[in-house]
């Protein structure tokens, strides 16, 4: 009997609800208390699942964690639950009933779709992770939705679906896979199973996927999720505006839509700069923020934008700046004592320099807040000082 298989017994789940929680440096004393009444396996399955459980609250929430089962490489490869359902409403938005989710994993696409109303073919090669999915589409209630399949994605019959998902497998033996063709299975292979979806179909993608390996007849869809870029989605067929780009920021969802234009020219400093959201950046955009906020680029290679006036976008954020001098640590240190710095926010854009090294050099102290950016202006290494703009 494997882990899931013993965990879903109800000495498995008694067990589990005793170790819910357990502190990482309580783990060893709750161990061997437990091993004098229980099997020394299930005990380590127990603590296991518990610590994934907790890792895994990030991701899918307290409530839902708690409920759920993982395996190591689901918690760290599936999808949060909040991009997963904003991407489930916008299929369900578009007519969808039923998909064909390939590369389901543990199930956490399955399940927002699930939950927007849509039946679920969940399809995945591992025997262990559809265990989980299954799993986890029972313990969430929505076994009559989720139909979980041991299979090879390459051989599944997507005809009867109206849609078409596809979760390419995008870490090897070696770390993070970067060239889509060597995703499992191939970024080619997806897109060829996309285009024969009755109605709509999306693949999620690595964001920092090359935009000339985006089909042209695909809309490629950046999505941050409180500032952190998630992914990049390929959508095809209904509601897919082919060639298109666009930025979607979670929670919102607020989309920046590609409008095509140039990218703007680098100008003197102003008062203000603005630092897009990373999906607004990997999606090519920062020319429609600049245009929102009537600004320019500090540096014509660097994708942060400043202006004279504020003017407040929720595609980046805002911070008035204070002073300007070239890359000097000593001359930084010295004005951050002046100031009473000790809340140091360290960002950069075009810099070698490691922020947690700059703030170990400058070692500010006092109980003032003040963010540094380590940049470039006209080519030239510049540090900016400010805060956010009010």
């Amino acid at each position: 009997m494997n882990d899931l298989d013993f965990l879903r017994t109800p000495e498995g789940r008694a067990l589990l609800d005793e170790v819910r929680g357990t502190d990482p440096a309580q783990e060893l004393a709750v161990a061997t208390r437990l091993r004098r009444t229980h099997p020394a396996p299930l005990v380590s399955a127990a603590l296991g699942q518990a610590r994934l459980r907790q890792r895994a609250v990030a991701k899918f929430g307290a409530a839902d964690a708690g409920r759920m089962f993982f395996t190591p490489n689901g918690v760290e490869q599936s999808t949060r639950a909040s991009v997963a359902a904003y991407r489930a409403e916008r299929l369900h938005g578009l007519g969808v009933r039923s998909v064909a989710d390939l590369c389901c994993g543990i199930g956490g696409d399955a399940i927002a779709l699930a939950r927007a109303g849509i039946r679920v073919l969940a399809v995945d090669r591992s025997p262990l992770t559809c265990e989980a999915a299954r799993a986890n589409a029972d313990a969430l209630g929505l076994a009559d939705l989720i139909e979980v399949r041991e299979a090879d994605v390459t051989e599944v019959d997507t005809a009867p679906y109206d849609a078409v998902f596809v979760d390419p497998a995008r870490r090897g033996g070696r770390g993070r896979i970067f060239d889509p063709e060597a995703y499992s299975p191939p970024l080619s292979w997806a897109v060829a199973a996309a285009r024969t979806a009755s109605r709509a179909a999306a693949l999620k993608v690595a964001p920092g996927i090359p935009h000339e390996a985006v089909p042209p007849d695909a809309e490629a869809e950046w999505i941050s999720d409180g500032g952190d870029v998630k992914e990049a989605v390929l959508w095809f067929g209904a509601g897919a505006a082919p060639g298109a780009v666009r930025a979607t920021l979670l929670p919102g969802p607020r989309t920046l839509p590609g409008t095509g234009l140039p990218d703007p020219e680098a100008r003197t400093p102003g008062r203000y700069l603005y630092e897009p959201d990373g999906a607004v950046v990997r999606a090519h955009l920062v020319a429609e923020v600049a245009a929102q906020v009537g600004g320019g680029l500090l540096d014509a290679t660097i994708a942060y934008v400043t202006a004279d006036e504020l003017l407040p976008t929720p595609y980046a954020t805002a911070y008035e700046i204070t002073d300007r001098m070239p890359f000097n640590v000593k001359k930084l240190k010295a004005l951050l004592r002046e100031r009473g710095v000790g809340t140091l926010t360290v960002k950069k854009r075009g810099s070698a320099v490691e922020p947690e090294e700059l703030r170990k050099k400058v070692r500010p102290q006092g109980p003032n807040a003040a963010t540094v950016f380590l940049t470039r202006v006209a080519g030239a290494p510049t540090m900016l000082i400010g805060h956010p703009a009010r």
